[in-house]
């Protein structure tokens, strides 16, 4: 499908020459040109063909990096960038390769989550397991358990220096030969030391997937989709789970059913390092590399090129593609005036890049310190009160706030880039937050009405998927600039893995120290903050490409 650009709009009495517009005193007001410029941008053919003057009644500009240079009192003139590109058009054909292999990578770190929990009965029961070491102690099945999440916090750690050298390409394909490897070393693990190697390669898989998944996903798609299709990927974490629930149910009552549970992530690893063996580099990453001068401009500019053509499904030679990269380079290399080629390894921590790991880090805290698995932990006990006899059953009462979850992921994926990143946090949050208040009262005076608790429960699952859980991460991978877009999301990987790691420990303790009523209230205060986080920090991004979020919003 070729590409309908908007056409150049020139005003009205406004002289055209090949230098840029100037202002006269029969020109157009500053306010006017101001809203108009500030105008959504039309890129329909029935636009296209529409008189100027017709286009101006509609208070449209079109773009590019069209420029307009506007006298001001003094007599010098002001500089103003239009800011908005033209959205692309695009077929969904086109996106759909480039977003499903990376999104495999999502699913594998939920089919974990879901795995585990039956793959954990499996191996300790004497007649099931298998094995003659089913007797762990609770440290032994605590690693194992846990050896997942401590394999993805030194992956998180072991991409921070190298994401820049390896590319998002080839960081998932190496984070697919982690999850073969682990999966099936686990499968196959003749004692619990292979068993735990292997779950340590698996959980290294899981850290360069979640670092590299966003990351090709955010750099390869249309920007008026980027939300729809990160939140996506959110929503396979939530399938990957609920598959290793059913995987879970099915070999449960098999003989070493627990590693037929592991050893099915394996093809599935391989689907996604094939499929990612097929696709292209990351157009953006490889004209980093060339603003970064790890190679000849000329060169890299070709590659990305041919790349972009590629993830679009355009022909060789299309005029679209060589102009959207010419404007990427004019914008990295704008951007990078006066600046070493190549941000340093603390480069993250200063300017631009500091307010953006604020605003990603700060999300992906939040997202684990509201307690989740303090909520999910109380979901058994929550609807046995109720009466749902399924409660009883640990494996279905997991499938049933499963199959939620994914109702409400799939909700935030269709309204992510129609609504907007900020109202869905700023809604989701209050709810969370309410939904927190509510479950407190329950435990502390309101035992008598279980429907509260099972009200507060969906409320807060419901609200947690609109919110935090899928728009975290979309955030994350937006909001960096490219020059440290591959440090920062480590971080923010880092910081995810790593709160999810003192929340799960710290749980237990702390439900003994205050009881479930004061625990859920300790949550609800932390659910405010995070509200008032994401009032006072977090921009809108919505529609904005990469390059406009990284010159307009973090500058």
């Amino acid at each position: 499908m070729s590409l309908i650009s908007a056409q150049p709009l020139f005003y009205p009495k406004l002289s055209r020459t090949k230098s840029p517009l100037v202002h006269t005193k029969n020109s157009q007001p500053l306010h006017l040109i101001k809203k108009i410029r500030n105008s959504p941008i039309p890129c329909s053919k029935s636009y296209l063909f529409l008189p100027n003057d017709e286009k101006l009644k509609m208070g449209l500009l079109s773009s590019g990096r069209f420029k307009s240079q506007v006298g001001a009192s003094s007599g010098e003139a002001k500089s103003f960038d239009s800011e908005r590109a033209p959205q692309e058009v695009f077929a969904w054909s086109s996106v759909i390769l480039p977003f499903l292999f990376p999104a495999l990578g999502g699913l594998l770190f939920g089919y974990d989550i879901g795995a585990t929990s039956g793959a954990t009965i499996s191996l300790q029961s004497p007649d099931l397991s298998g094995t003659n070491w089913f007797n762990l102690s609770a440290i032994e099945l605590g690693l194992v358990v846990s050896g997942s999440l401590y394999g993805a916090l030194l992956g998180s750690l072991i991409v921070y220096p190298i994401s820049d050298f390896l590319g998002r390409r080839r960081e998932l394909i190496t984070a697919s030969v982690f999850y073969v490897f682990g999966g099936l070393l686990t499968a196959y693990a003749p004692g619990l030391g292979v068993l735990l190697v292997g779950r340590l390669l698996y959980g290294l898989g899981i850290g360069v997937a979640m670092h590299g998944a966003p990351l090709y996903i955010a750099e390869t798609c249309p920007s008026q989709i980027r939300g729809t299709l990160i939140s996506l990927k959110e929503l396979f974490i939530v399938l990957g789970i609920l598959l290793g629930y059913f995987v879970g149910s099915y070999e449960i009552n098999a003989v070493g059913g627990w590693r037929y549970m592991y050893g099915v992530s394996a093809p599935i690893a391989l689907v996604m390092g094939l499929g990612m063996l097929s696709l292209p580099p990351s157009p953006r990453w490889l004209l980093l590399r060339a603003v970064q001068g790890k190679g000849p401009l000329q060169e890299y500019k070709e590659k990305a090129i041919i790349a972009l053509q590629r993830l679009r499904g355009w022909s060789t030679g299309d005029k679209v593609s060589e102009k959207q990269i010419e404007d990427t380079i004019v914008s990295l290399k704008s951007a990078y005036t006066d600046q070493e080629s190549e941000g340093s390894f603390l480069e993250v921590f200063r300017g631009p890049s500091l307010k953006a790991l604020i605003i990603g880090g700060g999300l992906v805290l939040f997202q684990q310190i509201t307690g989740q698995p303090s909520v999910l932990y109380y979901a058994g006990s929550i609807l046995q009160t109720a009466g749902f006899s399924a409660a009883a059953d640990a494996t279905k009462v997991s499938v049933i706030v499963g199959i939620f979850k994914l109702l409400m992921t799939g909700i935030a994926v269709l309204k992510v880039d129609d609504l907007g990143r900020r109202p869905l946090l700023i809604g989701g949050v209050s709810g969370i937050a309410l939904s927190l208040v509510l479950l407190s009262a329950y435990y502390k005076f309101l035992g008598g009405f279980p429907f509260v608790a099972v009200a507060a429960l969906l409320l807060y699952v419901g609200c947690y998927q609109i919110s935090f859980g899928p728009i975290s991460w979309l955030m994350v991978s937006e909001i960096f600039p490219l020059r440290t877009r591959g440090k920062g999301i480590s971080l923010a990987v880092l910081t995810n893995f790593g709160s999810n790691a003192i929340v799960t420990f710290a749980f237990s303790p702390l439900k003994e120290l205050l009881g479930a009523e004061n625990l859920f209230l300790l949550f609800g205060a932390i659910a405010l903050l995070s509200l008032l986080f994401v009032i006072v920090y977090v921009p809108e991004t919505k529609g904005l490409s990469l390059e406009e979020i990284e010159s307009e919003v973090l500058k």
